[in-house]
């Protein structure tokens, strides 16, 4: 697997003129996911339609960052500097809209095509008699994948889909931060047996939105308490710059040895980066035949914190009820 350059939450959609199946969607989801339910056609594209303005000013926020560090500002302060300051409603932004192909106002693929320029996955529910029509719109690239109700284990297919398609890095900003990688940084991160290695590793530290970012070389990462972490990457090539490093603050010789023979990575930069005179070595461990990384926790001050996490997202949103009769703006924490 490729490890996603930027990554984080998203909601999902559900629309389907049948309240008993929505409600049984609701039971059996993930919990961890921001649901929204809809039984009319027109309130679902309502509220789908009023996420642009909300999506667009997050994606120029991200875009301002990028245009300081081309300009000469550190990275790693300006997103720690985002993280505290951005609106949680992000993490509620539509990701994935599932809709029923067969309801009486409009169909699925009518209430897709109303969604237009729309920038998430689509999914389309069939029946028997709608699979054929369902190839065709999935060989026509009008939805990302669609699940056949009467299929067997259909809510554990159903999820696994909607979760890939959670998975997959979102398009515009991916593609911005992306800029600040190397091709060889790029080439590394590519590399499937690392991106095995960086997901179990995201996983293991509960991490729910990251960044990869080449300048200093590494991820900044939330997990769901609204804890930071920097994730250190070096190749084995860069040791004897780290090793360099080190020198000029006085480390040791056993330390810088530690440092030439990969068993310590020197966090610096990192240190550099955020205003910190307390760089110090830290345990190294192997990514693939050639990376070394190592992770630190970002002081607590620096963070977005638990105020602003999304397990306070989550607790703060509105229960897995229906929402046609919910106001448009006001259903996510404006917090």
């Amino acid at each position: 697997m490729i490890f996603p350059i930027y990554r984080r939450p998203g909601g999902v959609v559900f629309l389907d003129d049948d309240p008993a199946y929505l409600e049984m969607l609701a039971e059996v989801m993930p919990e961890h996911w921001p649901i929204r339910l809809f039984t009319r056609p027109a309130d679902c594209i309502a509220y789908l339609q009023q996420e642009p303005a909300e999506r667009e000013a997050d994606t120029w926020r991200q875009m301002d960052i990028l245009d300081k560090w081309r300009s000469g500002q550190g990275l790693i302060p300006q997103i720690l500097r985002y993280w505290r300051e951005a609106a949680t409603w992000r993490f509620g932004l539509a990701q994935v809209c599932v809709v029923d192909y067969s309801m009486p106002a409009m169909n699925g693929l009518q209430v897709l095509e109303e969604l237009g320029d729309w920038p998430g996955a689509r999914v389309l529910l069939t029946g028997r008699a709608d699979e054929q029509i369902a190839v065709q719109a999935f060989n026509a690239s009008l939805i990302e994948q669609y699940v056949p109700k009467q299929a067997s284990e259909i809510t554990r297919r159903l999820a696994q889909s909607i979760q890939r398609l959670l998975d997959d890095p979102l398009g515009r900003q991916a593609q911005g931060w992306r800029a600040t990688l190397s091709r060889e940084q790029m080439a590394m991160i590519s590399n499937p047996q690392i991106g095995r290695q960086l997901q179990a590793l995201a996983e293991a530290h509960r991490w729910i939105e990251h960044v990869v970012i080449g300048d200093p070389f590494g991820v900044l990462a939330l997990d769901d308490s609204g804890q930071a972490f920097w994730l250190q990457l070096e190749h084995a090539s860069r040791l004897e710059e780290l090793v360099e490093m080190a020198a000029s603050v006085g480390l040791s010789g056993a330390e810088i040895q530690a440092i030439r023979d990969g068993q310590h990575l020197f966090d610096g930069e990192f240190h550099l980066a955020i205003g910190s005179d307390r760089p110090g070595l830290l345990p190294a461990m192997a990514l693939g035949e050639r990376m070394l990384a190592t992770v630190s926790k970002v002081p607590e001050t620096l963070g977005p914190g638990p105020e602003r996490a999304y397990a306070r997202f989550l607790r703060d949103q509105v229960s897995r009820e229906l929402d046609d009769e919910t106001p448009l703006m006001g259903a996510f924490s404006q917090a």
